[in-house]
């Protein structure tokens, strides 16, 4: 397995064998890997013959400094995962590597309304800062294929506006959410949980499982509420939302009759902010 710290050795590496006619996928991560990110890495070796996994942690998608500041970095763990992975290439940029000095860094694309939605709504300027740092990677990598798990959904939905704002040639696939044997969906943030945080937290997984058992028996607005009605009372838990939304454009679903339904939750537990979501249909 490489390593490549600069975006010219990076190039250098993948040149040959594109020319070869290899098909090249990329993993854009921010590190503290899980087996949630090897599941990634695992998918798009069905898919693709090179398999770059980048490992950046993105200051301009922080709205909070404190955020980044305790973002874990883990940097020996996350290698050997990705080798035991099979993982071809690592790109590991600096900070100046990805947003050199001098350089004209101003961003703004138009998202439509779902960037100002839900996350959007809680983290201003998050999606700017998410698909300027992802057009840098497929630019780095000029990848084909490029894999993004499900967890972030909404996140999925602003990269794919990005690709077809600038029309870019590369595919986007959505992996499933990888859970603990408690249903917890694994994240990065998981490590700040305390013992009682992470029996709480559970308490997202429960909701949105809850409106799936129950889609068929009652209305949007009653499983919403039911669903909202899980977090009372749990020390220590702060609901920001939960939704049921069209997956098109994040705007509250009208009607169960729909065709791309999820529901999605966001919750701080203790000190620990955690998203996740299902898929209805």
């Amino acid at each position: 397995m490489e390593v490549f710290k600069t975006k010219e050795a990076l190039k250098a590496y993948l040149k040959p064998l594109k020319a070869a006619g290899k098909k090249v996928a990329v993993v854009p991560t921010m590190g503290a890997l899980h087996n949630g990110h090897i599941s990634l890495i695992k998918l798009a070796q069905e898919h693709a013959d090179v398999i770059i996994c980048s490992i950046f942690v993105n200051p301009t998608q922080f709205t909070d400094p404190k955020d980044l500041e305790k973002y874990p970095r883990p940097i020996d763990h996350d290698l050997a995962m990705l080798k035991d992975a099979g993982c071809d290439g690592v790109f590991m940029p600096g900070v100046e590597e990805m947003y050199p000095t001098g350089a004209d860094e101003n961003w703004h694309i138009d998202l439509g309304k779902a960037e100002f939605l839900l996350e959007g709504e809680f983290r201003k300027g998050h999606y700017q800062g998410v698909t300027q740092i992802v057009k840098k990677l497929f630019d780095a990598v000029e990848p084909d294929i490029a894999m993004f798990g499900q967890k972030d959904f909404q996140q999925v939905l602003m990269i794919k506006t990005m690709v077809a704002h600038f029309n870019l040639r590369v595919s986007i696939i959505t992996c499933p959410i990888i859970r603990e044997d408690d249903g917890l969906a694994m994240s990065s943030r998981n490590i700040h949980l305390t013992a009682a945080d992470r029996k709480n937290a559970l308490v997202l997984s429960k909701s949105l499982q809850y409106v799936i058992d129950n889609f068929d028996s009652f209305s949007l607005k009653e499983l919403e509420e039911s669903a909202k009605s899980f977090y009372k009372n749990i020390e220590g838990v702060e609901l920001d939302y939960f939704t049921i939304a069209n997956g098109h454009n994040l705007e509250p679903a009208k009607s169960k009759a729909e065709d791309n339904l999820v529901a999605l939750a966001a919750a701080k537990v203790g000190s620990t902010r955690l998203i996740d979501n299902m898929i209805i249909k």
